[in-house]
Order: C-alpha cells, then structure tokens, then sequence
C-alpha cells in the first residue's frame, strides 16, 4: 500500500471554498489552503478516496501530476509531449482531457484541449507506432489541464463524473438545485441536525435529501457507482472497500426534516428522490403551498429554501410571493433562523425583514445572495432592549430543545414516511449498485465487487443525470426581472468554467 503524501486539489463553486476547506480539515486534511473555486491540501491514497466519498461541498477531486509554463497552444503541445506518457497510459488505454483556461493568451479552451490529445497521441506514435484512444464517456484515464496566465498544471482527476452527481436522483423538476449548492447552503447556516429543518418549497427535494445526509453524516458519496480512480492502474481495492463499508462516522438524528410544495407533481418527484435516498424516515412531506401555512411543524427549528426566482410567474406574482414569504415568517415560524437564496434585491425587499447575514453565491452563472432572517416576537426595538442582536456571523450558536404540539402542526406523523419503509443503502450488492432494504441495515456488508461497478463500453450508471441537467440547472428559473445581456451572453462561458 502506498502511504506517501503528494498535493490534492478540490474545485467547488464561488462562495463555498471556506466550507470545504472546513470539510478537508475534518478528514486530516494537512497545509489545507483555499482558493479561487478550490481548495488545496496534502494527503494519502487514503485522503483521496475518502474526500471523493465523503466531500459534500466538493465538484472534484484532482492529483496534480505535472506543472510547467507556456504562453501558447504550441507550447502547451511541446511541454506535454515532453511527459513521460508510458508511467500513466500505453496504448491500449483510453483517456480523456478536460481543459480550463484563465488567461488572455489561451481563449480558446477546446483549441487547447485538442493540442495536449495531440501531443500525447504523437508522443506515443513516435515511439511504438500506435496511439492510444479518446474517450468522452468512461474513459480508464481523466485529465484536468488547468492554465493560469502563463502557469499549467496537469492533474489526473480522481472524480470522474462531478461529484454534484450524487446517484441518488431518479427524477427532478423543471428546475433542480444542483446537489453541491444545496450542501454548502445547509452548511454554511452551521445546522448538523441540532433542531428540526423545514423547505416549504422544496421542489425535486434536494435541499431535503442533503440536510438528512448531512443530520446523519452520511457520506454523499457511498450512491456512486463509480470513480475515475478505480481505474488507476494503482488503486487499491481493499483500501477503498475499508473506506466505502466504514459506516463508524454515521449517527444518530432525533429531530425531523419537513418539506412542502405547491406542485402535486414536484412532491412526488420528491417522495421518488428520498426513498432512492434511504432517508425517507427521516422526512414529513407533503403537497402545500407556504400561503397555507398557520403554524410550524414544531416551536422552534431551521428553514431553509430556494423560492422561484421568475421563470414560471409574472414579475407582480413573483414580488406578491416574496410578500408572502415574508408574512409567514413574521406570522408562523417565531423562534426560527430562516435562510433564503434569491437573484433579485426587489424580491428581498418584498420580504419586508431585516437579515442578519448576506452571503454572496454563485447558482450557475448567477450571482445570488443568501441571506438569514432572525424571527423573533415583537418589534425590532424591544428585541434590542432585551440585550439580544442580531447574529452578524455564521450561526453556530447552541439550539434550543426541540418541542413539536401533534394536535397544531399542520403536518401528521401518519401522513409522513413510515420509519421502516426505507433505511439507508447497503453497501455493493450482485450488481454493483447501492441496494435499498426495509427494515434494518445487514449484519455484514455484501462483497465488494469492482469488476461488476464497471462497464467496459463506459457506459454512464443508470441513475446519474447528465449534462443536460446541468445545464438545467446553471439556466436556473432565468427571472422575468431578466439579467443584463452580457450575462446571458455568457452563460456558456461561464457555466463551462464553474470547475
């Protein structure tokens, strides 16, 4: 087993570098060190996988394996074809690259793209007469080229497929939060299960599925099928087996997670979500517009939600929505933290509340806010002159203890998921997929099986979502208050370089 340390690279969205460089602390993470959308740090094969199992808040995890200058496509095609190819590849395996370009020399960063395949390609022509293949899907070799100004580094991505792709989705709606947002949202509010959670409009139920992950530090990872790493020619199985099967980190939640939409359609794409999930135990759902709400599924507790930022309602509605939100905040959840993302600064101030906290995120290509509001009894003024003040930090407070009236909350327990219909996945089965039994976990995990997770033809696992939805996701209910043109313009652009 290789136990040396070498520099890992995790990307990850603006705004949500100082969460996962909190999460690579928690996992031994040393000399850990945030940037622009990333975060570096040493570690072992063992840190590797681990962070690609258990990372919330990470798109991908990258080895740096070759750093070197250039100043053009050309010279980028001289400098990688000085590399010493047959320590990674031989001809007979495929691979891909994937390029990401900041610097006024290389605007282009397919045409770069294309200049490093071909100078591995002549690379290996030159010696042995024969090349190895591309491949876009599944590929046994994935390579991240990152460029800087004139700075390169080449990076074996461990990841493969973003690791916002958690596998658990089976169905979404028209506009899904991507998963790696939704983690950083919840994480970013200090929440880990302390008190009871509630999204009143929580759509496809992303937002739910990733509080209950995080209230029972499950790891996101453990639904993939698979990672570009086990096809390293060095990965070591029983290793990563330990790491996958390890379930001592889990624990137990006491409090429950609450969720509602208007949409009949978006709660059942919910229920299909949380049960692929296993934590549909762990969840009250069901079809209700937040208008409808008199009282809170229990006195006092975290609300967190993504309202529609204009897609399907008329500017009036939208504002006349934000009205609402915030009229049932000051009305129904007293003693409540209530965090919510939005694009617009009209629709903030349509909510007619004073945040605590503005934190500046980016959903897709754009630039929201995410912002806390202190519910509290009475004016503003007599909360002052009790010595209280509103948080101007990350709330990491202690929580108060939890108390839920069944006779007024306008959930019931009966009409929430049975505890035992779903637990969380096992661990591999026959298949090599993640398999869901009622009733309490097996004694023993089933076998791992590696050789059965992988198709040869590199075809995607069946659960994960495309680039399609992605790109659903970065086009993110676009708002009737529209965005300037150049942000339009550059969606594309953007969107490709979120990584």
């Amino acid at each position: 087993m290789n136990t040396g340390k070498f520099e890992i690279v995790a990307k990850t969205f603006q705004g949500l570098e100082d969460v996962l460089a909190e999460e690579i602390k928690q996992l031994g993470g040393e000399n850990v060190e945030m940037g622009r959308r990333m975060v570096s740090f040493v570690g072992d094969k063992a840190l590797l996988y681990k962070t690609n199992l258990a990372c919330r808040t990470a798109l991908r995890i990258l080895k740096p394996i070759y750093k070197f200058d250039a100043s053009n496509p050309d010279e980028v095609y001289e400098k990688m074809k000085a590399f010493e190819w047959e320590k990674l590849l031989t001809p007979e395996t495929t691979f891909s690259i994937d390029s990401v370009t900041y610097s006024d020399s290389f605007k282009h960063s397919k045409f770069v793209t294309y200049r490093a395949k071909d100078a591995i390609a002549d690379y290996f022509m030159e010696k042995v007469g024969k090349r190895p293949s591309v491949r876009l899907n599944g590929a046994e070799i994935v390579l991240n080229l990152h460029i800087s100004h004139m700075s390169c580094t080449l990076s074996l991505d461990s990841s493969g497929e973003s690791l916002y792709k958690r596998g658990y989705r089976v169905g979404q709606t028209e506009a899904p939060i991507n998963e790696v947002l939704a983690a950083g949202m919840i994480l970013k509010t200090g929440w880990h299960g302390e008190k009871d959670f509630i999204d009143p409009m929580c759509g496809s139920g992303t937002i739910l599925i990733e509080a209950a992950l995080i209230a029972t530090n499950t790891y996101p990872g453990i639904f993939r099928k698979n990672f570009a790493f086990e096809r390293w020619q060095d990965f070591d199985e029983e290793l990563f087996e330990s790491l996958y099967n390890d379930d001592s980190h889990e624990r137990e939640f006491t409090h429950r997670i609450y969720g509602s939409d208007i949409s009949p359609r978006a709660v059942d794409i919910a229920t299909q979500n949380i049960k692929s999930a296993g934590v549909a135990k762990y969840i009250d759902l069901k079809i209700m517009p937040i208008q409808r709400y008199e009282e809170a599924p229990s006195q006092t507790g975290i609300l967190i939600t993504n309202p529609p930022y204009g897609e399907r309602i008329s500017s009036n509605d939208l504002l006349g929505l934000y009205e609402t939100i915030g009229n049932r905040l000051k009305h129904v959840f007293k003693g409540y933290d209530a965090w919510i993302i939005s694009y617009h600064k009209e629709c903030f101030d349509k909510i007619g509340l004073k945040p605590s906290v503005k934190i500046e995120l980016m959903n897709g290509a754009l630039e929201c806010e995410y912002r806390k509001y202190e519910i509290f009894d009475g004016r503003y003024k007599e909360f002052k002159g009790e010595g209280k003040k509103l948080d101007k930090h990350r709330s990491t407070s202690d929580t108060p203890r939890r108390l839920f009236q069944h006779d007024k909350s306008p959930y019931h327990r009966k009409q929430s998921f049975r505890d035992d219909r779903d637990e969380k996945p096992s661990r591999f089965g026959k298949s090599g997929k993640p398999t869901f039994h009622p009733g309490s976990k097996p004694e023993k995990p089933k076998p791992f099986e590696r050789k059965e997770r992988f198709k040869p033809e590199g075809e995607k696992p069946e659960r994960l979502h495309g680039e399609e939805a992605f790109q659903r996701f970065v086009t993110f209910k676009q708002p009737s208050l529209k965005p300037s043109d150049e942000t339009l313009n550059n969606h594309k652009t953007n969107t490709d370089n979120q990584e």
